[in-house]
């Protein structure tokens, strides 16, 4: 059995979630032992698809002639495709229907979490298909918080080791919560905030130009950083802050859980069936909870966390989301069999 791991225009969404999400993707079959290719080209018997976009679609419908069975990653929603890019609430209805039109050809649909499976099955189309909750996993061996990291976060950004630094993660969009970042940086002088990621300024909405603009003495955009660094900044700083407004799962949580770090996050249904608030994160509500939380957490008023979320990543480690995988392909290749 052999997959073919399509990714359309891989070269542009490397530096995203998406991107991230491949990665596992591949690392999680190599521990499961499933043979997979990331040429077309090539023999194969599953098509594992992964974009939405033109050729990706008329992939889909060659492999279906063919006869090979196809798993459709439904990594977007028309819910996290609001409020993203300008124009994206303009145009998410249209965007909605041809995600049904890609996914409808799945055998079998895969999405990171039951929050998004359950959007899914609301859309007329889909409501009858196969879909399985599989989140994107974490390479846990790569995260490990007892392991001195290579890069010292604290030396290259400039922060003393009383600095009491939160870290954010994100492309510049508004649906990761940037402008309420910013916000929080300006209300609380005190603390020092970075945000790594980057897109386009060009395709932000006005608030986001406006607050990624913001100048303060304790913010600071550091752009888009290799995972070294992520993993660096992650063991020494003070807070995770994600502040997101909608995901379809949300890897940095992940990494924050496996690095034992402190996190905050927006309570948001996402979240709502493995992130708890007050078990293994905290969460707020609005900026004013927000506020208030991180007070209470960098000053040890809130207790720690750090042990209990650091379970969430282990049970999402991409060699159990590899043989999750294996699962499903060799059921497919079961029924290709006796038909």
């Amino acid at each position: 059995m052999k997959v073919l791991l399509y990714t359309e225009l891989s070269k542009y969404i490397g530096k995203s979630g998406l991107g991230k999400a491949i990665k596992h993707q591949m690392k999680a079959l190599e521990s499961a032992g499933v043979e997979y290719t990331l040429n077309p080209k090539d023999n194969y018997d599953i098509l594992h698809i992964n974009t939405y976009y033109l050729k990706s679609y008329f992939l889909v419908k060659k492999a279906k002639k063919k006869g090979r069975k196809v798993v459709y990653h439904a990594h977007s929603t028309e819910e996290d495709f609001k409020n993203g890019f300008i124009f994206s609430n303009k145009v998410s209805s249209l965007f909605k229907k041809w995600l049904i039109k890609c996914y409808s050809l799945g055998d079998v649909i895969i999405t990171p979490t039951p929050y998004s499976k359950k959007i899914l099955q609301s859309y007329k189309g889909l409501e009858n298909k196969k879909i399985y909750a599989i989140s994107n996993g974490i390479e846990l061996d790569f995260f490990k918080p007892d392991e001195k990291a290579p890069l010292d976060f604290r030396k290259t950004y400039g922060y003393s080791k009383d600095d009491k630094v939160i870290v954010g993660i994100g492309l510049y969009i508004e649906r990761k919560g940037i402008v309420d970042f910013v916000e929080l940086a300006r209300r609380l002088p005190q603390y020092k905030f970075i945000w790594f990621g980057y897109s386009p300024l060009s395709a932000a909405t006005e608030k986001v130009r406006v607050a990624v603009k913001t100048k303060l003495d304790n913010l600071t955009f550091a752009g888009y950083v290799e995972q070294d660094m992520i993993r660096s900044a992650l063991k020494d700083a003070n807070l995770y802050l994600f502040p997101t407004l909608e995901e379809t799962e949300g890897i940095p949580a992940i990494e924050a859980s496996a690095m034992k770090q402190n996190i905050l996050i927006r309570d948001i249904p996402v979240f709502d069936d493995w992130l708890e608030d007050g078990i293994n994160c905290y969460k707020a509500k609005n900026i004013d909870e927000f506020e208030e939380k991180i007070k209470k957490i960098l000053e040890g008023k809130l207790p720690s966390l750090r042990d209990e979320s650091y379970k969430v990543a282990q049970e999402r480690d991409i060699k159990i989301v590899g043989k999750e995988l294996k699962e499903i392909y060799e059921s497919l290749e079961n029924k290709k069999n006796v038909s």
